[in-house]
């Protein structure tokens, strides 16, 4: 008779989760020094041997436990952080238990379909254009790198070259224009997706940290391809990019692309009374935000959005030929990472619990 997976470790670990949780409210934001200390007690050589699980989990919990930053108790403000709902906790504990490939559907048919509902909410709740496509990732930061990526190979199509096929060397150029106040992970990743950091042109911003819409060049000027990146929610600020005003000035263009890099404040686009920050923001071809802030997810969860059919599959399709075809949505065929954490459950969880 085969064995059954052994399930006491499991139920330990669960249960000094729940103590730990049940306990942040109590506990000071900061780890104290003498906990700090401690983490040398998980240093030590590779063992020669096997360990225990239940002493594994015993001292992962006593000596890790206390190290943590307290950052889903209710005195933690720092980072720009959120803390947890209890249903998406409950929903990464189910998460973890599945165990889940999301890549395809084939793989998991319930993540498959909680992606395509959490991603028609998410759309419906933004107000984005229907034909939107959604893809999971890890973080805001991996949310912009990936539309950007896609930006980077449409505008590339449009004149007439294949980034997928034929790389970046000789492609022609795209000229990328930022805000002086863009955040430093869009920086980062123009950087990863080959467009450069520094080969950008950067517009004047207000005194809030907006692009100041009258300090953009005269768009003809540029003879290829346009990338122009704005923000919704400056970091320092929250102040939000005159969206309608630089949508105008790409319009001006025969082969140009807005991303938003909405890490802070897409989320406003929920909010009616906040419709006069968001004016103009849904006319944008790409948005990129996370569910780790506003949805107070576990962490990590980043939403990237494409509006343009296709472009997103372009950049990250990698069909081989013993991956079945399928005629509905394949997360591998739209994101960096192929074998993917099924972050779609959280997000589901938080979206149907509050409505």
């Amino acid at each position: 008779m085969n064995e059954r997976i052994p399930v006491d470790p499991v139920r330990d670990a669960a249960e000094r989760a729940l103590a730990y949780v049940a306990g942040v409210d109590d506990r000071r934001v900061a780890p104290p020094g003498v906990a700090q200390a401690r983490l040398v007690e998980l240093d030590g050589p590779l063992p020669d041997g096997p360990t225990g699980a239940d002493a594994t989990i015993a001292l992962l919990d006593e000596i890790g436990g206390p190290a943590t930053v307290v950052s889903t108790g209710p005195h933690y403000f720092g980072f720009v952080t959120g803390a947890t709902f209890p249903v998406a906790l409950g929903a990464a504990f189910l998460t973890a238990a599945w165990d889940q490939n999301a890549a395809l559907p084939v793989m998991s048919p319930v993540a498959a379909k909680l992606r395509d509902v959490a991603a028609d909410w998410l759309v419906e709740l933004l107000g984005l254009p229907a034909a939107t496509e959604v893809s999971f990732v890890t973080g805001a930061t991996v949310a912009n790198a990936s539309c950007l990526a896609a930006a980077r190979d449409a505008l590339l199509a449009e004149a007439g070259w294949d980034a997928q096929r034929d790389g970046l060397f000789g492609a022609p150029e795209i000229h990328v224009v930022v805000g002086e106040r863009c955040h430093s992970t869009l920086g980062k990743s123009l950087g990863l997706v080959g467009l450069g950091r520094e080969r950008v042109t950067v517009i004047e911003g207000d005194d809030q940290g907006r692009i100041r819409a009258d300090r953009l060049p005269d768009i003809a000027g540029f003879d290829g391809p346009v990338l122009l990146c704005a923000q919704a929610g400056e970091v320092n600020t929250g102040a939000f990019d005159p969206f309608d005003e630089l949508a105008d000035w790409l319009d001006g263009h025969p082969n140009g692309w807005l991303h938003v890099d909405g890490a802070f404040g897409l989320w406003a686009l929920a909010d009616p009374t906040r419709a006069h920050l968001v004016a103009g923001l849904d006319r944008a071809d790409s948005w990129a935000t996370d569910g780790h802030k506003w949805l107070n997810v576990t962490y990590d969860c980043g939403v990237a959005f494409v509006v343009r059919p296709g472009a997103l599959r372009r950049t990250f399709a990698a069909v081989a030929g013993y991956l079945p075809p399928d005629d509905r949505f394949e997360a591998m065929h739209h994101a960096p990472q192929s074998s993917q954490r099924a972050r779609q459950v959280e997000v589901w969880a938080v979206l149907r619990t509050l409505g």
